[in-house]
């Protein structure tokens, strides 16, 4: 049995949600009740919480919001799209000279695992064996030179690289400034 705290979070939800899902439409309170033939009030005490509908009407008002119940209680649309400095991870190498940045948490559980890179003047990333995947960069500022196997390829600020990393790879920075660039792997790797 749901206790009355229990019960009264989930109408804070639905009421909320539902709102919401209104405001999206660019509907009234008035034009939903009319489209699901219930009163205004009603709409407006479901959208304070200070009531609650049946299964039956939930569907019946969710249909008119062009949703179904499963993606109204869906939470995927919960998962964090932006981030900013203060959600990223960052660890420096002193014998590498390079910091390395997190810029998007967990992504290792994603398709690619993008990262900002700092290499200070004799700085340098750490040699990664072959791997399945792809590899992208952009260089922000700075400038760098791509080693995969017996290639080096330099890139400077505004250049970006692409490549399957089939040999042993590594990033090093030229210059006598930091560079900085933004990497991404697919599958994560780092």
């Amino acid at each position: 049995m749901l206790s009355m705290d229990s019960n009264y979070s989930n109408r804070v939800e639905i009421g909320s949600k539902i709102r919401e899902l209104r405001n999206r439409k660019g509907l009234t309170q008035e034009e939903l009740a009319d489209r699901c033939e219930l009163s205004k009030g009603f709409i407006s005490q479901l959208e304070n919480d200070l009531t609650s509908p049946s299964i039956a009407t939930l569907i019946d008002i969710l249909q008119c919001l062009g949703t179904s119940l499963k993606e109204f209680f869906n939470d995927e649309d919960d998962d964090q799209i932006v981030f900013s400095k203060e959600d990223f991870f960052e660890k420096t190498d002193t014998e590498l000279h390079n910091k390395i940045e997190w810029i998007i948490p967990n992504a290792q559980k994603n398709m690619m695992e993008p990262i900002r890179v700092t290499l200070k003047p004799d700085g340098s990333t750490y040699p990664d064996q072959p791997h399945e995947g792809e590899e992208f960069g952009y260089v922000l500022s700075g400038s760098i030179t791509i080693v995969i196997g017996n290639r080096s390829i330099k890139a400077k600020k505004g250049d970006t690289f692409y490549y399957t990393p089939h040999a042993e790879h590594y990033i090093k920075a030229n210059g006598k400034t930091d560079a900085v660039f933004l990497w991404i792997s697919t599958p994560p790797n780092f």
